[in-house]
């Protein structure tokens, strides 16, 4: 009979890889280069970079920079996620030594900066294609074919059984760490790529530098020994049905958090978000999407444990669909949401209990004797203290809250009033209103 090692018993880490310490309070930027400025340049980008840091933004992701295949294009300058070359820059955005200025620029602010990474797929013009056409997926008449069930008819799906390519997708990875001081990447459609190939382009990338690694997935295996952060749609999905009147906080609290916290490893970065750059294109706005309940579902997002994520125009109250393959610059304004933004931010990363991942506070609910409308919770860590209290309905209602564990006296965030919160806490929440409190 086999004998079990006392090891056997022990807990064992699921996560094998370790965060750069930088991410452990970090907020992330994304940029749609071309339609960040009319002149949709690397060089419009660096000018904005002061004000990016002001607004509390630690991590630049820059959507694909690479040239976009000329074939089979999607309107007038086709989409950036159709990649012809990954070792160049796309002219349309600048030269290199513009992108090596703007790498530069924001280390020079204390910031980082991830490069959009499309492993899945190129263009169909792209070199690879004539010079190694079996590293490529084939449709049942033998030719090159796009993802299946997708509306991409402007690329062709690579085939990840062919080890040749995988070596040569790697080496460009590396090629942008090693060449430009890049920090990381924002990897499209990671799920649809094999984990092994991710988790050992990881180990290689690690082997020149820390980088952090976003996945546009939401599986858990991402995060084992490839990804820091993974996408959160499912808490988009949950809080685009509340505004719209069709499920609730309580569904969110047991349909999703209990979820979140049970299953999901803690040191798994979520990544939380609004909008972002598919969000925009082909789902509406975030008003269209929220409607009154936009606020408050920002807020939300951006107190849950997770990293929290800008869409390029949303602090200037971004109200409009951006086109996606054509020229469509933001109207940049002076807007509420750039000081919203500033006041939470500066919140997470001075108090540790909104840090990422391991770093942070776990969700810990609050019970209140309305659940169907009212969601409730605090994180702590070290001795900071975050308590937050949603309305997440369009109704007024009057909560009580089980607060014995969280007495004490508290900054309201937004009024910088002082609250005194004792074992029971009484609110009066107008609809889709919210409280947070901090220590």
């Amino acid at each position: 009979m086999n004998q079990l090692s006392p090891d056997s018993y022990q807990p064992k880490k699921y996560v094998r890889i370790e965060n750069p310490d930088w991410v452990k309070n970090a907020t992330i930027y994304q940029v749609n280069t071309r339609q960040f400025s009319a002149e949709g340049s690397f060089k419009e980008v660096e000018k904005q970079l002061p004000r990016l840091r002001k607004l509390g933004i630690d991590i630049i992701w820059l959507m694909p920079i690479h040239p976009i295949g000329a074939v089979n294009r999607k309107g007038n300058l086709g989409s950036p996620y159709s990649v012809q070359d990954y070792k160049k820059v796309n002219t349309e955005f600048g030269t290199e030594a513009d992108l090596r200025s703007l790498v530069q620029a924001v280390h020079s602010h204390g910031m980082y900066i991830i490069l959009d990474w499309v492993a899945n797929h190129s263009s169909w013009d792209n070199a690879l294609a004539a010079e190694h056409p079996e590293w490529y997926a084939k449709a049942r008449n033998g030719k090159f074919r796009s993802t299946p069930w997708r509306d991409y008819d402007d690329i062709i799906e690579f085939d990840y059984s062919q080890p040749e390519l995988r070596k040569y997708m790697t080496e460009a990875l590396k090629y942008w760490v090693r060449e430009f001081n890049i920090d990381g990447f924002r990897c499209d459609v990671a799920s649809f790529v094999p984990v092994d190939f991710w988790e050992n382009a990881r180990a290689e990338l690690d082997a020149i530098k820390p980088v952090f690694m976003l996945a546009e997935a939401e599986d858990k295996e991402l995060h084992r020994k490839a990804f820091d952060a993974t996408y959160n749609w499912t808490l988009w999905n949950h809080l685009h049905q509340i505004a719209r009147g069709r499920s609730s906080a309580k569904t969110l609290a047991e349909a999703y958090l209990a979820e979140h916290v049970s299953i999901f490893p803690k040191e798994g970065i979520r990544l939380n978000f609004i909008d972002n750059h598919d969000k925009n294109a082909w789902e509406g706005t975030t008003e269209a999407n929220f409607g009154p309940a936009l606020k408050s579902a920002t807020v939300f997002t951006l107190l849950m444990d997770g990293m929290p994520m800008v869409y390029n125009g949303q602090e200037a109250g971004l109200n409009r669909s951006l086109k996606f393959f054509d020229k469509d610059p933001i109207d940049w304004q002076v807007h509420q949401n750039a000081d919203l933004y500033t006041t939470l931010f500066h919140l997470k990363h001075q108090n540790q209990a909104l840090w990422n991942g391991r770093h942070g506070g776990g969700m810990v609910r609050i019970m209140n004797d309305r659940p169907d409308e009212v969601i409730s919770f605090v994180r702590e860590k070290n001795g900071d203290k975050v308590l937050a209290f949603f309305n997440l309905s369009g109704n007024e209602v009057q909560v009580n809250f089980e607060t014995s564990y969280d007495t004490g006296i508290y900054n309201d965030l937004f009024s910088d009033m002082q609250v005194e919160v004792s074992d029971r806490l009484r609110l009066q929440m107008k609809p889709w209103d919210f409280l947070v409190l901090h220590n």
